[in-house]
């Protein structure tokens, strides 16, 4: 890429981690579980559950994430192991990866990102207080067939 293409990159990333009131440094490793009522920005490494469900997290290019995620947004500069939800959106830049299961209304995956799982996209819920579910905790609609069993017209 050319360099001003980089330089409008960095310009973008630190004007988004300037509007955040809590940072997480490049040098703290936490374990365990944390949620908050404010945007945050982990350029640490973090392992355990992310709940900011009226916040956004961003995660900087030097974090490392291994934790499910339930935000209003997520952007991702670093590296995310682990299912994402978030409200609003989820944005993959250039630098960062994810691998696990996104559930969200809005999705950006630039060219160069990394992206390992599947993806739910879905529309504005009657409740906008409430996140989306994780991938892995939406209850079954009704309308799928037990596993281990296929439908069969008129049963």
């Amino acid at each position: 890429m050319s360099k001003t293409y980089d330089e409008l990159k960095r310009a973008e990333y630190l004007r988004n981690s300037a509007n955040v009131s809590t940072v997480i440094g490049p040098g703290v490793t936490f374990k365990g579980d944390l949620s908050a009522a404010e945007d945050l920005l982990l350029e640490g490494k973090f392992e355990g559950m992310i709940q900011l469900t009226d916040s956004a997290l961003t995660v900087g290019a030097t974090g490392r994430i291994r934790a499910d995620i339930v935000a209003r947004e997520v952007v991702v500069y670093g590296e995310v192991i682990g299912n994402v939800s978030a409200r609003d959106r989820i944005e993959v830049k250039r630098e960062g990866s994810i691998v696990g299961d996104l559930n969200t209304q809005r999705i950006v995956i630039e060219d160069g990102a990394n992206f390992r799982g599947s993806m739910e996209i879905v529309g504005i819920t009657n409740s906008p207080q409430d996140p989306p579910l994780p991938p892995s905790s939406v209850p079954p609609s009704g309308d799928e067939p037990p596993q281990g069993r296929a439908a069969t017209a008129g049963s």
